[in-house]
C-alpha cells in the first residue's frame, strides 16, 4: 500500500524501502514523466545516501516507461541539479530535473525535489500526482535503467570560477563544514581554482552522516566548525546535506538567513526582496528604509521560487538559510553561490559584524514546534484565526494580522507567528519583540490561544 503521506507540499519524502520502494518509485517516475512536455528530457542527480542510486534506477525505469529520455549526472549538490535546467547538455536541453535527496533528514529517509520547465513541481501538483499514483498502485512498470551519463559539475564549477574570478587569491581564512553531505562534489574545486585559503571539515560525502547531523540551522551541529573558526579562521560556512542551505559564522555572530538578505541587498540597487513569514520585522523595515521593496510570503523553497518569478524579485530568503538569487543568477536556492556572494562582500570591505551590530536590537525565539497531528494542524490554525476575532481581554493589543501563511500577529512592540508545517505534524511558532519580557508575554498568550483552539476543535 502506497502511503499518501510521502506526497508533501514541497517534495516527495519518505523512508527507504518502507515508503520509497521499487513499486512506489517506479510509479512516481512513470506518472511524473507523463506530465513532462516537449522532448521529455529529464536530468537526475542524487545525494550521498547509500540508497540514492537504487532509487535512481527505480525512478529511471518509470521515466523510461513514460517515454522520457533520462540523463544521469550522478552524485551532485541540489543546486547543481537545478543548474542542469539552464545549460546545454551535449546538444540537449532538459524539460525537467529531479534531485534524489533526503536533505537534512535522518539517513533512512530519502525523497525527490522536482523541477519541470524551470519551475518547481509542488503543492497541488504533487498532491494530484499522489492521488493518481495511489489510484493505479498495482500497475506494473518493467525494469529499464537505460540512461545517458552527463557531466553537470564541470560547467557549474566553470561558471562559478568565471563569475567570481575577481575574488582570486582572497586572503581571508575560510572554514567550511560540509557535514558529510554533497557540498564538496564541487566546492573545493571552486575554492582551489580561486586560490582561496580554506580549511575543510567533513568534506567526504557519507550518507550515514558520522560526525554530526547535516542541518546547519541547529546550533549543536555547528560546534566543530565554530571551534576551528575560533582557532584559525576569519569566517566559516556550514551546509546541509544537499547544499541548498547555508550557515554563515563570524567570531561574533551566527548570521541568520534574514540578516544575510540585508547584507546581500546592500550591493543591489532598489532591489525587490522576498522573505518568509518567519523573518524578523527588522529585515522588512530595514529593507524599506533603504529603498528596497520588501515582500512577505509563505515559507518553503518552492513557494519562494514561484513568488520570485511572479514579482521579478532580485533576492529571497528563509531564516533557515535558503538564499535565492535572481540578481546575477537563476532564482533558485544555492548555498555554494551564496557563499561566494558573501565572500564578495568581505572582499569589498564590508564589515559583517558591524553591519549586524548596527541593526535595531530585538529579542527573538528560535522556531518552537508544537506537536499535533496531520489531521488537526490546519484545523487548529483556522480556530486560532477565529479566536483572534474576539481575543481574551488580557491579550496584547493587536495592530494587524497577516494570514499569508498561518497567522502572524503584529503587536505594538513585536509579533508572534503560528503556522502549520507543510512537512511534519507540528505547528511552528516564533516570537519577537524589542522588549525581552514582552517577547515572553507574546509567547505565553499565543500558546494559551493555541491550547484553547486545540480544545475547541
Amino acid at each position: 500500500m502506497i502511503s499518501k503521506s510521502i506526497f508533501r507540499e514541497y517534495d516527495i519524502r519518505g523512508i527507504f524501502e518502507k515508503e520509497l520502494n521499487e513499486q512506489s518509485v517506479k510509479l512516481i517516475g512513470y506518472y511524473l514523466g507523463q506530465k513532462i512536455k516537449g522532448e521529455k528530457v529529464v536530468s537526475i542527480g542524487y545525494d550521498a545516501r547509500s540508497h540514492s542510486p537504487i532509487l535512481r534506477d527505480y525512478l529511471t525505469s518509470g521515466l523510461n516507461a513514460a517515454g522520457c529520455k533520462v540523463l544521469d549526472m550522478g552524485m551532485v549538490a541540489t543546486p547543481v541539479n537545478y543548474y542542469s535546467n539552464y545549460i546545454d547538455l551535449d546538444g540537449m536541453r532538459t524539460n525537467a530535473s529531479i534531485m534524489i535527496t533526503g536533505s537534512h533528514n535522518p539517513s533512512e529517509y530519502n525523497g525527490f525535489k522536482m523541477t519541470v520547465d524551470k519551475s518547481p513541481f509542488f503543492g497541488g501538483d504533487i498532491y494530484a500526482l499522489g492521488d493518481e499514483i495511489i489510484a493505479h498502485q498495482s500497475k506494473n512498470i518493467p525494469d529499464n535503467t537505460q540512461r545517458v551519463e552527463i557531466d553537470v559539475k564541470t560547467p557549474y564549477i566553470d561558471f562559478m570560477v568565471k563569475e567570481f574570478v575577481h575574488l582570486k587569491g582572497l586572503g581571508t581564512k575560510l572554514v567550511i563544514d560540509a557535514g558529510n553531505g554533497v557540498a564538496d562534489t564541487v566546492i573545493t574545486d571552486i575554492f582551489d581554482a580561486l586560490a582561496f585559503n580554506y580549511e575543510g571539515l567533513y568534506l567526504e560525502p557519507d550518507g550515514t552522516f558520522p560526525n554530526h547531523h547535516p542541518d546547519p540551522s541547529e546550533e549543536k551541529n555547528l560546534v566543530d566548525v565554530k571551534a576551528v573558526l575560533e582557532k584559525s579562521g576569519d569566517i566559516a560556512f556550514a551546509y546541509d546535506g544537499d547544499a541548498d542551505r547555508i550557515a554563515v559564522l563570524t567570531h561574533k555572530h551566527n548570521i541568520k538567513g534574514d540578516q544575510m538578505a540585508l547584507l546581500y541587498a546592500m550591493k543591489m540597487e532598489n532591489p525587490i526582496v522576498i522573505g518568509e513569514v518567519k523573518c524578523s520585522q527588522v529585515m522588512y523595515d530595514e529593507l524599506e528604509r533603504r529603498g528596497a521593496t520588501a515582500i512577505m510570503y509563505k515559507t518553503g523553497h518552492s513557494n519562494l521560487k514561484v513568488k520570485m518569478k511572479e514579482t521579478n524579485a532580485d533576492l529571497a530568503c528563509e531564516v533557515s538559510g535558503h538564499i535565492f538569487f535572481k540578481h546575477r543568477y537563476f532564482g533558485y536556492d544555492d548555498a555554494i553561490y551564496a557563499t561566494l556572494r558573501m565572500l564578495e562582500l568581505v572582499a569589498d570591505g564590508v564589515d559583517l559584524d558591524a553591519q549586524i551590530d548596527a541593526l535595531p536590537q530585538v529579542f527573538s525565539t528560535e522556531e518552537i514546534k508544537v506537536e499535533t497531528t496531520e489531521e488537526e494542524k490546519f484545523k487548529i490554525i483556522d480556530k486560532v484565526k477565529e479566536l483572534l476575532q474576539t481575543p481574551p481581554s488580557d491579550f496584547p493589543k493587536i495592530i494587524n494580522i497577516i494570514d499569508v501563511d498561518g497567522v502572524r500577529i503584529n503587536f505594538e512592540k513585536g509579533w508572534g507567528l503560528v503556522r502549520a508545517s507543510n512537512t511534519t505534524p507540528v505547528l511552528v511558532t516564533r516570537f519577537e519583540s524589542t522588549d525581552e519580557t514582552l517577547a515572553q508575554v507574546y509567547e505565553a498568550k499565543v500558546n494559551a490561544l493555541i491550547k484553547e483552539a486545540k480544545q475547541q476543535i
